[in-house]
């Protein structure tokens, strides 16, 4: 599948502060140095400011002590070097495509969920953008019954990209309009369909039980579905992201991460903590505010990007 080409170019551009403020700062500070206490003690500064998180931080300047104590590292562009290489292994060879349906079954069904303001329903759109741009049909739902401005906003997008949206009324189940938008996405043959949900937290019981009786719902009426399970994270948010991926990996069946709004901050790090954290691979990340601003996440090209002059 040729989903979302990865462009290392945007996600430069859309790692631009978190490059300026903190690794860019990394690079500067290890480039020309040689390798002491003092140095290995800032950049262990620098990481944790980057919210790379306490645990990340301390396995990697852990092996840079280690190698330097034996004499197998002794300059600052050893350091960077072996960050690059000991980052992008933090992500072996796994699958962090979108999951869709099998070849020749449809539609698709993908579940987004996620807090209240974390840009859940831009990422809907970009992600509605990306399937449509290739030649995919794409219908939302409007599962969040509990909020008309959620609704609305769904709306917006949908007209601005040229969908449709399957909505109830306001307060009503949001499983009787997930039903209903299953029933019409196979009935008019979309290809893909995208169920947006209630913002809620892992405190929230009577909301984190309407999610599991959603899921079921669906379930019944496209077996196998949802195939996705996006958990959208604000990036901005730093360390409450990684907490909500924690509890919502461990609550909500999570198969996939889309970290929003990462050009919006200077704590892009957060995607490291996340990987030490939990198994939940990171598929999509937000670099901009248009609906083609989103990339795969490619380990390779993020840290290359993080770290580039």
């Amino acid at each position: 599948m040729g989903l979302f080409k990865s462009v290392i170019s945007k996600v430069k551009q859309g790692l631009t502060r978190t490059r300026e403020a903190v690794f860019g700062g990394i690079r500067t500070m290890l480039l020309g140095r040689r390798l002491d206490e003092a140095l290995i003690t800032e950049l262990e500064a620098r990481l944790i400011q980057a919210d790379v998180g306490v645990t990340a931080t301390r396995r990697l300047v852990d092996g840079i002590r280690a190698d330097h104590k034996s004499g197998a590292m002794t300059r600052g562009e050893d350091v960077l070097e072996y960050l690059k290489r000991e980052i992008k292994a933090m992500w072996p060879e796994q699958d962090r495509r979108l999951r869709l349906a099998p070849e020749g079954a449809r539609p698709s069904v993908i579940l987004v969920t996620g807090v209240n303001g974390v840009g859940k329903t831009t990422s809907i759109a970009k992600l509605c953008q990306a399937l449509r741009s290739e030649g995919r049909s794409v219908l939302l739902g409007a599962c969040d019954t509990f909020r008309a401005g959620a609704v609305r906003q769904l709306e917006v997008w949908a007209e601005r990209l040229g969908v449709e949206v399957v909505k109830g009324q306001q307060g009503g189940d949001p499983a009787a309009v997930a039903f209903d938008a299953c029933s019409a996405a196979k009935a008019r043959g979309a290809d893909v369909l995208i169920l947006d949900t209630a913002g809620r937290l892992h405190t929230q019981d009577p909301l984190m039980r309407q999610l599991e009786k959603l899921r079921k719902v669906v379930d019944k009426q496209i077996p196998g579905a949802p195939h996705e399970v996006l958990l959208v994270l604000d990036a901005t948010s730093g360390q409450n992201a990684l907490r909500q991926a924690e509890e919502f990996s461990r609550s909500a069946g999570v198969t996939g991460i889309f970290l929003s709004k990462l050009d919006g901050t200077a704590k892009g790090g957060i995607v490291v903590a996340i990987r030490e954290a939990t198994s939940i691979p990171v598929k999509f990340i937000g670099v901009g505010e248009t609906p083609e601003d989103v990339e795969p996440f490619d380990p390779e090209s993020f840290v290359e990007a993080m770290f580039a002059a």
